[in-house]
């Protein structure tokens, strides 16, 4: 079994690496990366020039291109000692124009100019050498003047000179999976910054919890770190699961338009809604009614002198928190919808799968036949569009509000997931059931004196089930995923829209990270799937892949 399991879960991690591969083959080499720019405000308010600069910015940003200015690279030069400050000061201005040039059949301009400088040349000379080299491309902009006999330039038409390169898909799925996991440590915070002594601090009593009145904390484990990412790295209190940790780090990719800036991981499990504010006491004493969560508190070099309330609060720069909110996360709502409602939908559809079997045609059965028939014919954004209009007539929310909860907002998207499952149950489990009862095990079992309700019981349900067991984890895991229409009808804010909204977004880093997501419960579903039909059919063997 040991070994069965082991060679699944590998060639399950090979198509997680494969099917993330495609998906960033799709998204980056196949999709035209100017449509990013679609909902970006910024660009639009730019011109010229800088215009042309900006998208390079932002295709490295979103992981298409390696890009460099010529003005990094001086700086590069400068850090690693191979020139001095005043020969970058003497190289860094480029002529405002270079002479054009054919170049795969198109004019482009020339990374050389007469009117450089004898030091600026130089140095552009050594640029373009060492890039190209290395299979870039050197791309540089002839100033842009509004007016050329005042030499006057147009707003952001000043000269640039950089260079670029496409990022191979080989590379890209390396440094994805590779910083997948990160674990936090004491050499986090450059080495050049002044943060004392670098060191893990083990406390019973967690001064995030200092009582205002008392200034002593209660009794609460933590391990606090200096010159690590993150301020705590373990720590307990009263919100499950009650203990919590950021030593070992999860990164998906980080979204750049669905929730700019924040991780996908953290994107589908941070709470939301209203803020939860309690008083709370700062590391420099202050007490304040805030919502602010201490324990994320994540180290950003020179916060502290960006802002006098920053300073007035902290007294390190671990200054960055997030918030504590009162609802659940994306994930959390579309758990609590989608396994209640896989509850609900084994609840109803074996009973009545097993009545339908044991009624064949006759009037429970032909009911449910029409019913499953209706679930199938009409679209399901139809149907749910109906159940939405019937909840709303009997005074039920039709929508839900993520900052006014109520569990009867939850009824109309768990009857409207139930009810489909429902029928498909029953459609299986009476196919499963009417080919068992006309086996030769049953007509033995018969013949035998058995009464029909010990041969359903003991004999055709226990085989007709089995198919319907391996569903069982998918089913379950599937809950976290969430549903994308029944979202989007009910206003749900969980995570089942979140990959449209990405897809209508460009927003890459959000698509590659839930195709691992996706693509990683995929595997995992089926392995307990496996497992689950074992130990309900003993002639299952995983030893030899056969059954006994």
């Amino acid at each position: 079994m040991t070994k069965y399991l082991l060679r699944r879960l590998l060639h399950g991690l090979i198509s997680v690496i494969i099917v993330v591969g495609v998906v960033m083959m799709l998204v980056y080499s196949l999709t035209d990366r100017e449509k990013i720019f679609g909902s970006d405000p910024m660009f639009s308010k730019k011109t010229s020039n800088i215009r042309e600069t900006y998208k390079y910015e932002q295709w490295e940003l979103y992981g298409y291109i390696d890009y460099v200015t010529y003005n990094e690279y001086l700086l590069q030069l400068v850090r690693n000692g191979d020139i001095t400050e005043t020969q970058r000061s003497a190289a860094v201005e480029i002529a405002p124009t270079a002479p054009k040039t054919t170049a795969g059949g198109k004019q482009v301009v020339s990374p050389f100019s007469e009117d450089d400088s004898a030091a600026a040349s130089e140095m552009i000379h050594r640029f373009v050498e060492h890039y190209t080299a290395k299979g870039y491309t050197v791309v540089r902009l002839n100033a842009d003047y509004y007016s050329k006999r005042t030499k006057k330039l147009n707003n952001g038409g000043k000269q640039v000179l950089f260079t670029y390169k496409d990022v191979p898909l080989i590379f890209r799925l390396f440094s994805y999976f590779g910083h997948i996991f990160t674990v936090d440590n004491i050499h986090y915070v450059s080495e050049e910054t002044d943060i004392g002594e670098r060191k893990l601090t083990f406390t019973l009593h967690d001064p995030a919890y200092t009582d205002p009145d008392t200034g002593k904390s209660p009794f609460s484990p933590a391990i606090i770190g200096n010159g690590t990412r993150h301020r705590y790295l373990l720590y307990t209190d009263n919100r499950f699961p009650f203990i919590h940790q950021h030593l070992l780090n999860i990164s998906m990719g980080t979204s750049f338009s669905v929730n700019k800036g924040v991780d996908v991981f953290d994107t589908m499990t941070l709470t939301q809604g209203k803020y939860v504010k309690s008083l709370i006491t700062y590391p420099t004493g202050l007490t304040e009614l805030s919502a602010d969560d201490l324990h994320s508190a994540v180290y950003i070099e020179g916060s502290r002198e960006l802002s006098e309330t920053i300073s007035s609060r902290f007294d390190s720069d671990y200054s960055n928190v997030s918030t504590i909110k009162a609802s659940k996360s994306k994930i959390g709502f579309s758990f609590v919808i989608g396994i209640i409602s896989v509850a609900l939908a084994y609840l109803l559809a074996v009973p009545l799968g097993i009545l339908m079997a044991r009624q064949k045609d006759k009037l429970i059965d032909k009911i449910g036949t029409l019913y499953i028939i209706f679930i199938i014919a009409v679209p399901s954004l139809a149907y749910i569009f109906m159940f939405q209009a019937i909840g709303r007539s009997l005074g039920l929310p039709s929508i839900m509000n993520v900052n006014a909860e109520s569990w009867k907002m939850y009824i109309l998207p768990i009857v409207s997931l139930a009810l489909p499952s429902v029928a498909e149950l029953m459609k299986w489990l009476r196919r499963y059931m009417i080919d068992q009862m006309n086996s030769d095990y049953v007509r033995f079992a018969r013949s035998g004196g058995l009464s029909e309700g010990e041969i359903f019981t003991k004999h055709i349900f226990k085989n007709a089930a089995i198919p319907i067991v391996h569903g069982i984890p998918a089913s379950i895991l599937g809950a976290l995923i969430g549903a994308i229409i029944t979202e989007r009808v009910y206003l749900v804010p969980g995570a089942g829209n979140l990959l449209t909204n990405a897809i209508n977004a460009n927003d890459n880093g959000v698509i590659v990270g839930l195709t691992l997501f996706y693509a990683l419960l995929s595997i995992i579903s089926m392995i307990l799937g496996d497992i689950l039909m074992a130990a309900v059919d003993p002639r299952i063997s995983f030893s030899s892949g056969k059954a006994r």
